[in-house]
């Protein structure tokens, strides 16, 4: 009866678990920002990796996480399931905004989603 009532308690814990979504589910991608000159020439790049850029969740209005990009533009973040708005912090402003500004988190993965960052040179 004891070890029953373990295996029990064993299964409700793993069940809960992936019930809350402890699978693990967020986004990853890379973070690139441009025109990084006003002239966007043949066999030179017109963007870059945003280094060290922090990116900010949203869900109905309400800050829900915030990831800071790496050396390289890289980000990785865990979040429930569901519809975030994307931000960059401050103000909204030229070279301030980060599209697409919205992004879907599917239950138990990472989907891969990458933003681009608008420099506004021109």
């Amino acid at each position: 009866m004891r070890h029953l009532f373990a295996l029990l308690i064993v299964a409700v814990t793993i069940f809960a678990g992936a019930a809350s979504g402890a699978t693990g589910s967020g986004l990853r991608g890379l973070v690139t920002r441009g025109p990084i000159m006003p002239v966007c020439m043949v066999d030179q790049p017109c963007d870059e990796p945003a280094a060290n850029v922090r990116l900010v969740f949203l869900r109905t209005g309400v800050v829900v996480s915030r990831v800071r990009t790496s050396a390289t533009g890289w980000y990785r973040v865990a979040l429930a399931p569901g519809r975030y708005a994307v931000r960059l912090p401050g103000k909204p402003a030229l070279g301030r905004i980060v599209k697409p500004q919205t992004a879907r988190v599917l239950r138990g993965r990472y989907s891969r989603v990458d933003f681009s960052i608008d420099t506004g040179i021109r």
